[in-house]
């Protein structure tokens, strides 16, 4: 064996995605000597595979569809057509700007990046080739991979979100195995794009982490955007030729198709890491933590899609962030998981925050809910979008309590979580939320609407 080269630092960071980037940055910022290590490319997957690119080519596709339906505003448009090499270029112009960007700000911190694939070794080093580099504090950040299922081998005509961002051409016929945010958001590029999609989910509804009212509208906006689904029924197999590729479900069905999208999930990248050999605590490959991001190792922590939870960008940004502050002695608050906003950026748009109704009942018992049809708000009817907005507050109708769920569903709807997670992760009330004074015409007047008619004095809303 060959004597290893040591290289010391205050924080050694093995993955440079949304979690190791951001605590790297804010440990540097923190007068901190930081080594980065990356096998691949600064930003990991939400840069270079995940967010960045499949919302530019939703953006492509919400184009699309304005075009295709300009007659209804009395613009004379159509679609002539999807030229993919156009739209990867559009794509992969913005990623690479934002790479450029990234790169830039990393240099700009002293932060010391070492290219290459980097395995744990107990107490406190990575090791990259012949290079160990050993911190005071050691952060596992290797982030996740695209999941597919027994039996089921990616090739050919069966891909993952990976191969599915360079298809060169728009298949006629799409299968997507998986009704989560990754199948719902490409069955909408697909299907904006021209495709005829069918969703195959094992579970009861589409984006089932979602409230039931969310999947319900969702649903309702798919069947009339023609997308299908087939809900609450298992995969068995799947076949392809170099034509095309037969699905077979558990009811004796088979889909034909030009390619089966695999969208089960993502898995954590935790295999050949030296995780486990170190005597890091994991369960299914997870990596286990406190909510301090603490693994059982001393000063060796973990943060973003290795931590069991929501595997979300801005998720592993905020951990990353805390955990830089944690170890500088700032004593940051724990991150409230219910507190991280989600989107899915379909067509109409999916965004949350807090808690389910279900979650919600298990946690406060009685609660009261509201629902704010789009249909009273301006704006949403100037974009001829339809949805709600549901609120879930604690307590039963006539007691105080904070508002500790929104849900909502409709174009742009993400744009509007930015006020519904400061009132959830304010404890904000209902009576606190309708004194303020929202913007005419817009869509955050329907969080305003809502927030009015649970104080019980609705003013746009049928009762």
């Amino acid at each position: 064996m060959p004597e290893h080269t040591v290289h010391n630092a205050d924080v050694v960071i093995l993955g440079a995605g949304s979690g190791g980037y951001a605590c790297a940055l804010r440990a540097a910022e923190l007068g901190k000597s930081v080594v980065l290590v990356e096998r691949d490319k600064l930003g990991g997957t939400c840069l270079h595979q995940g967010c960045i690119p499949t919302k530019a080519l939703l953006h492509a596709g919400e184009v699309a569809d304005a075009a295709r339906e300009g007659a209804k505003v009395g613009v004379r448009s159509s679609v002539e057509g999807i030229d993919m090499a156009g739209v990867h270029s559009y794509k992969d112009g913005v990623v690479a700007r934002l790479y450029k960007g990234l790169q830039g700000l990393i240099a700009s911190r002293k932060i010391q990046v070492v290219q290459g694939t980097g395995r744990f070794e107990a107490p406190n080093a990575v090791v990259v080739g012949d290079e160990r580099y050993v911190g005071t504090d050691v952060v596992l950040a290797t982030g996740s991979y695209a999941r597919t299922l027994p039996g089921l081998d990616i090739g050919g005509r069966i891909v993952t979100s990976n191969e599915a961002l360079h298809l060169s051409e728009v298949p006629g016929r799409v299968v997507i195995l998986g009704g989560g945010v990754i199948g719902v958001e490409f069955a909408s590029v697909f299907a904006s794009f021209g495709a005829s999609v069918t969703i195959v989910e094992a579970l009861p509804r589409l984006v089932p982490a979602e409230d039931e009212f969310a999947s319900k509208l969702l649903e309702r906006a798919f069947r009339r955007r023609k997308i299908a689904f087939r809900t609450g029924v298992k995969f068995t197999g799947a076949r392809q030729t170099e034509q095309s590729v037969t699905v077979s479900l558990e009811t004796g069905e088979e889909l034909e198709a030009d390619y089966l999208l695999v969208a089960v999930g993502r898995g954590p990248n935790t295999a050949d890491t030296g995780f486990a050999e170190a005597g890091v605590a994991m369960d299914r490959g997870f990596v286990q933590v406190d909510e301090q991001l603490r693994t059982n190792l001393p000063n060796v922590y973990a943060v973003g899609d290795i931590v069991p939870g929501l595997q979300l960008a801005h998720r592993g940004f905020a951990q990353g962030i805390f955990l830089a502050e944690q170890l500088a002695g700032l004593n940051p608050p724990p991150i409230d998981e219910a507190g991280i906003p989600r989107v899915t950026y379909c067509e109409p748009e999916v965004a949350s925050v807090g808690l389910t109704e279900e979650q919600a009942r298990e946690r406060h018992g009685e609660v009261q809910t509201l629902t704010y049809d789009l249909a009273g708000n301006g704006k949403s009817q100037i974009l001829q979008t339809q949805g709600a907005i549901k609120l879930v507050k604690a307590g039963a109708q006539g007691t105080p309590g904070p508002v500790v769920g929104i849900h909502m569903v409709g174009a742009r709807v993400g744009e509007l979580i930015g006020e519904a997670q400061l009132i959830y992760n304010w404890d904000a009330h209902a009576d606190d939320v309708a004194a303020l004074v929202h913007a005419h015409p817009t869509q955050n007047e329907a969080l305003g609407e809502a927030h009015l008619a649970l104080a019980g004095k609705p003013l746009h809303a049928h009762s």
